[in-house]
């Protein structure tokens, strides 16, 4: 009786082990992720986003991905898309040769030395400049203002700015220059108005749209909202940046406007993502200011953009929007004597109270455009990418 008992036991202990052994196999299967291009230029600085859902984990913070050809674990950053602690989305930017494909293995753990990896792409609230809202990555930087600058015009205070126009800051350096700017010339140990190496603001905003502020069209004339009431900070990081501004109601001709707008600018690249809620038009029109009229107006309808290349300071410019060409309605070159209210404007469609662009800009003293044959260059590739975007599959 007793053997028997033993060897029942021994039975399951070897029973136990060898399903142990089977779902630690199983454990150790890692999902593949494998990204797809389809247009015969090589990709990168194009971010892909994964979930949890489609990663099928629980905690993305455990995770990180391998070229299985190269082994190099990628830089990687993690949202928190809805504020409950719990990282929702993992993104990553691919680098995938024309008309291929790249495999990523999911690995327990992220190698990357995290000392290393540098938040390129960064926005915060600036209160100690009245209330900007500014944003940058290597390429390019951005402000927007708040109410106590627009408070300040309505009370006639010195200081204060009233537009919600989108300002440039040119920059030609790779590493994150806001905190550097704004701390200097409020410290009063210099001014973001002059270059000394890094870049400067010297783009005059003022009532226009600057880079792709919103504005409605009424009859023959624009209307547009005052500075953002509200921000809130979605994420900064390595690959990108995100914020939420709200907007107070605003008439557009006897039209109640409703406006709030997520903003994000991904590393690499010269264009920020507006993704914009508008309740009271079905139709929008984002502007490029065109200061002294001086520049070239252009536009692609069959690529979705409009672009305005001007001479600017001691350089020259390019600024732009961009949309899906189902969004792109038409474009026009507004001109009128009253100061700062010409603007080139992309007409775009409101579906669903939704309306997605892009707005940006290239700086010929930065070193990355020489023309405007360039810059155009750049805008029919981006416009090919949002196209065609990359494909993704979880194995």
């Amino acid at each position: 009786m007793k053997n028997s008992i033993m060897a029942q036991l021994k039975l399951i202990c070897i029973l136990s082990i060898m399903v142990a052994g089977v779902a630690c196999n199983q454990s150790d299967q890692q999902s593949k992720v494998v990204v797809q291009n389809t247009l015969d230029i090589e990709r990168s600085f194009e971010t892909v986003v994964l979930t949890r859902e489609a990663l099928k984990v629980e905690d993305l913070s455990m995770i990180g991905l391998r070229n299985t050809q190269s082994n190099e674990v990628l830089i990687t950053q993690l949202i928190d898309i809805d504020g409950d602690e719990i990282y929702d989305e993992l993104l990553f930017q691919p680098r995938v040769g024309p008309n291929s494909k790249e495999t990523y293995e999911v690995v327990k753990n992220n190698e990357v030395n995290k000392s290393d990896v540098v938040d390129y792409c960064y926005s915060r609230f600036v209160p100690e400049r009245t209330d900007d809202y500014a944003w940058e990555n290597d390429k390019v930087a951005f402000r927007m203002f708040g109410p106590t600058a627009q408070k300040m015009v309505e009370d006639k205070v010195r200081g204060g700015t009233l537009t919600s126009g989108v300002d440039l800051w040119l920059k030609r350096v790779d590493y994150p220059i806001i905190n550097k700017w704004y701390k200097k010339t409020t410290e009063g140990k210099g001014s973001y108005h002059e270059d000394t190496g890094e870049g400067l603001d010297n783009f005059h905003v003022g009532v226009s749209r600057g880079v792709g502020g919103v504005a409605v069209k009424k009859d023959d004339g624009y209307y547009f909202s005052k500075n953002f009431t509200d921000w809130k900070t979605i994420t900064t990081g390595p690959i990108r940046t995100s914020f939420q501004l709200d907007y107070e109601a605003w008439d557009a001709g006897g039209n109640l406007i409703k406006e709030s707008k997520t903003i994000s600018l991904d590393y690499g690249n010269n264009m920020s993502k507006f993704e914009t809620s508008i309740e009271g038009s079905d139709q929008i029109s984002a502007g490029l200011t065109l200061h002294e009229k001086d520049g070239i107006v252009t536009a692609n309808s069959e690529n979705g953009w409009v672009s305005y290349w001007e001479p600017h300071g001691d350089s020259e410019l390019g600024t732009a929007i961009l949309t899906s060409p189902d969004s792109f309605v038409g474009f026009e070159e507004y001109n009128v004597d009253a100061k700062d209210l010409s603007n080139a404007y992309a007409h775009l469609k409101v579906q669903n109270n939704k309306v997605i662009y892009y707005a940006g800009f290239g700086w010929k003293k930065s070193g990355q455009f020489n023309n405007n044959e360039e810059w155009e260059a750049y805008l029919d590739e981006f416009a090919d990418k949002i196209g065609s975007p990359l494909k993704v599959s979880v194995q």
